[in-house]
């Protein structure tokens, strides 16, 4: 709390002189904060009349000027009121030209006060309607300023955050702030007195639990508090022989990784991480064993597998893209996300139909809290909004939807610039009904989709035949979901999803084009059975049907080492509809036979109906802690066999081939987890990848390759006020068509690839960041001059061998990002500026060529990306 200022009637001083002569001028006068008023003239004795007497108004205070409780009083222990005297000679035009301090008070104090009475202003003493300048007293008084209480509230041991828990927070006066923990569990109370602050916790299923804590004046303590459950534990066995104890353990809450390594991110942190504009899912490229993408790409390469072999899912629903038109921005907002479970490799059973990773995404449902909840967004790039509510009788509700706006300013600087007229927009959409019956018993519809679009028209392109005037991309889908979630009992669980939906994609460059319209039907369910305390049994089903419509017009794709004209070559058409019919089974058993031992194998089984194809896929991982108390050291491993079909067009008879079967890979990993401190976690992870039967046009599965490399992971975790990691790959990843050539580099390995990242809370709702990325260069082919061929009438290069045997100059980056957050009660208002590629290096992303391939010159990125947002949370 700042000062509190008075003022008193103007005051008479000795010295200096000239102090007394202006306190002279109304040393005859009893002055207040109100006017003197005129009083009558009187005769004299002799019958003269008196001369009138001055009317004299003391200054009135105009503009305030408030005084902070000082830094320095509060290092030097000071908790009490303190009132500081001044005395103020305020000029005729009412600004205090002076400020002395009558009885100092020491601690800062005095500093605090006579810098804050400078910047006063008053409405001039007068007499007689004339200003005049006089000397006042002022006083300042400081109220020490109020505490904050900010935490989280977690379930115990799962670490999963807990929503709609009640808090009361009582502070040393003994007055109560009740509240309650958004979805993500935190609280946030303020006001509060300074001392010893009381903090009472209760939610439902959850013992409740109590906590002191000692917060001083201007001080925000934060706070973690983790509830049990409330079950009591089961009766013991009857005939139990004297003397021996039983031995329970139960666990509530996130279940454990049936997976080697399983990486989360929370909500809290994604929002912040500079240089990715507070998106959920561009934040998993920060993350080990994820190599930046090509330029303006949309997908993520995983462990130097092909983007196409990692796939993304919504609570178990596949869905074909998770970023927007040349990565900007993820299809689904960062405020509907709970968290983002990434597999970089040797993923569990319930996972099948990819060699990359996994990125399964989880969504949070709708607050439930009797009360309206809203957000809005609004930067360079896009708007986005979100709405959400209860309805009554455990139903809730969401919507939100998202609108990029930069073809409103691009598209005329382009036509002004070039001549070419361009509309890229994209847009996506979220809609969510849920119920909840009981806890742990929910049922959920969520409609969510997206749509991408750019079309470039040019005069430029008129001549080109093969352009024809034109560029367009069309890339869209949407899901409607049902998601059934019952846990019967403490041992049993069971999980139900179903989905159809839409997925289009239409790419045409002038006459060319590939039109592909898909309406995927998926549904997936789960039981979960403990069937003793060490052995826990998954059995799952995974089935997908997709009846697909492929219209292409495209030259044919060339075997490896053929020259290829590229969209120069004759065109060819094709038209087919048909369906895909992928239905899988698979189990596990999770083992615990000792304390800190897990195993987890597992087995799958996937039928590919275009190609007539089983595929059996066993699995198996392990963790093992070896400490049992103190921080945790843990060692980690797995191996597991993985199969990919191969896509409709590569099954084509006309673009690709038939007599196909799956691609196939194996996965090997062993690591270790380190726990420092609580807040301190280090892990490393080597890994090897065997892959075989990979599709390669015009020679079927003659493919193969490998990938092996580590990953270290340095991480401050578990602190509201500071997250941050280091993350550090080191990879290699080779590829050869047939068993008669030598393994050559794959298209994607990066072999370096280095991250850090760091975010600070600072006081006053201020937070900063920063984020540094240094990266080995993309591969690429170089093309030497060749010769006109007159048929395509378009030269024909000599490619270079290997292919992909030369690489890019190394890519590096700084981000910044710094946010202010001000809370006005019920609305908090965000104002950010994310800065990406922070001193203007423009890394090198490709190479261009000129029409006879006698030059080339390097394709630079942007210099630099600045993004203003305003953000405001109801």
């Amino acid at each position: 709390m700042g000062g509190h200022r008075s003022s008193e009637a103007p005051v008479k001083k000795r010295s200096p002189l000239r102090r007394a002569l202006l306190a002279g001028l109304v040393s005859g006068l009893s002055l207040s904060a109100s006017s003197a008023v005129a009083q009558p003239a009187n005769p004299g004795p002799s019958g003269v009349p008196a001369q009138p007497r001055a009317e004299v108004v003391p200054p009135r205070l105009k503009t305030d000027s408030p005084a902070r409780y000082p830094d320095q009083a509060l290092r030097d222990g000071i908790r009490k009121k303190v009132t500081v005297q001044l005395v103020l000679e305020v000029d005729a035009s009412g600004v205090v030209k002076n400020a002395t301090i009558d009885a100092p008070a020491g601690h800062g104090f005095d500093e605090a006060a006579a810098s804050a009475a400078s910047s006063l202003v008053f409405e001039p003493a007068t007499r007689n309607g004339t200003p005049i300048a006089a000397m006042i007293r002022f006083s300042y008084t400081f109220e020490p300023p109020n505490a904050r209480i900010a935490g989280r509230v977690m379930r115990q041991p799962s670490e999963a955050p807990v929503a709609g828990a009640t808090v009361i927070v009582r502070d040393a006066d003994g007055v109560e702030y009740p509240t309650t923990t958004d979805a993500d569990g935190n609280f946030r109370v303020e006001g509060l007195v300074p001392g010893k602050v009381h903090i009472h916790v209760e939610a439902r299923g959850r013992k409740a639990e109590d906590l002191d804590e000692d917060v001083g004046p201007g001080e925000e303590a934060m706070v973690t508090l983790r509830l049990a459950s409330d079950e009591e534990p089961p009766p013991p066995p009857p005939n139990l022989p004297p003397g021996e104890v039983v031995e329970e353990v139960r666990v509530r809450g996130e279940r454990p990784p049936r997976e080697v390594t399983k990486r989360s991110i929370p909500r809290e942190e994604i929002a912040l991480i500079p240089g990715t504009n507070g998106d959920a899912l561009r934040s998993l490229q920060n993350l080990p064993g994820v190599a930046r993408p090509p330029p303006f790409g949309g997908a993520l390469v995983v462990r130097g597998s092909s983007p196409q072999d990692t796939q993304y899912f919504v609570d178990g629903t596949n869905i074909p893209l998770v970023y927007h038109f040349g990565g900007l921005s993820s299809v689904l907002p960062t405020e509907v996300l709970d968290r983002i479970d990434f597999y970089p490799g040797n993923f569990g059973a319930q996972y099948g139909r990819g060699m990359g990773g996994i990125v399964d995404v989880a969504v949070r449902g709708p607050k439930n809290d009797g009360k309206v909840h809203g957000m809005a967004q609004m930067d360079f790039i896009d708007a986005r909004v979100v709405a959400e509510s209860s309805l009554g009788k455990g139903w809730s509700f969401l919507v939100g939807g998202r609108r990029s706006y930069f073809d409103l300013w691009l598209g005329p600087i382009l036509e002004q610039a070039g001549g070419v007229s361009t509309a890229p927009r994209y847009y996506d959409y979220q809609v969510m009904l849920k119920k909840e019956f009981a806890p742990d018993h929910e049922l959920r519809f969520f409609l969510f989709g997206s749509d991408d679009r750019i079309e470039i028209f040019g005069s430029d392109f008129g001549g080109d035949f093969v352009l024809g005037g034109g560029i367009r991309a069309l890339t869209a889908f949407w899901r409607l979901q049902a998601r059934y979630l019952y846990k019967i009992n403490s041992k049993t669980r069971v999980t139900a999803v179903a989905a159809y939906g839409s997925d289009r994609i239409n790419l045409g460059f002038g006459s060319n084009f590939l039109e592909v319209t898909t309406h995927p039907l998926s549904a997936r369910a789960e039981l979960s059975h403990r069937i003793a305390r060490p052995v826990t049994v998954n059995i799952g089903t995974d089935v997908a049907y997709t009846p697909y419509d492929l219209n292409i017009r495209l030259p044919r794709p060339t075997r490896p080492g053929v020259p290829d004209s590229g969209l120069a070559a004759p065109s060819l058409s094709q038209t087919v509809s048909d369906a895909l019919f992928m239905p899988a089974a698979y189990a596990d058993v999770e083992l615990t036979p000792f304390k800190g031992t897990r195993i987890v194998p597992g087995f799958r089984a996937d039928y590919t109906n275009m190609i007539k194809r089983w595929d059996w896929s066993p699995r198996v991982v392990f963790r093992q802690d070896l400490t049992t108390s103190g921080p945790r050291t843990t060692v980690k491993g797995g191996v597991g066999m993985y199969y990919q079909p191969p896509d409709p067009a590569e099954l084509d008879p006309i673009f690709g081939q038939l007599g196909l079967k799956t691609n196939r890979a194996v996965h090997y990993a062993l690591g270790m987890e380190q726990e420092i401190s609580s807040n301190v976690e280090v892990s490393v992870e080597g890994f090897y990848k065997s892959l075989d039967r990979l599709v390669v046009q015009d020679a079927k599965n003659s493919g193969d390759g490998r990938v092996y490399g580590a990953e270290w992971l340095l991480r401050w975790k578990n602190d509201p006020k500071l997250f941050g990691w280091l993350a550090y790959t080191l990879m290699r990843s080779e590829r050869r068509d047939s068993q008669d050539e030598l393994l050559r580099l794959f298209e994607y390995d990066q072999t370096h690839i280095l991250t850090a990242v760091l975010s600070r809370a600072l006081p006053d709702g201020w937070r900063v960041g920063g984020r540094f990325r240094l990266v080995s260069g993309n591969l690429y082919t170089p093309n030497n001059p060749g010769a006109l061929d007159v048929d395509r009438g378009a030269y024909q290069p000599v490619t270079s061998l290997p292919f992909y045997g030369s690489r890019l100059g190394m890519f590096h980056q700084l981000d910044f990002r710094i946010d202010k957050t001000l809370n006005a009660k019920p609305l908090k208002l965000t104002a950010y500026l994310d800065i990406q590629n922070v001193y203007f290096h423009r890394s090198e992303e490709g190479v261009s060529y000129n029409f006879n391939y006698t030059q080339r010159q390097p394709v630079l990125g942007l210099p630099i990306l600045p993004i203003i947002g305003l953000r405001g949370d109801l």
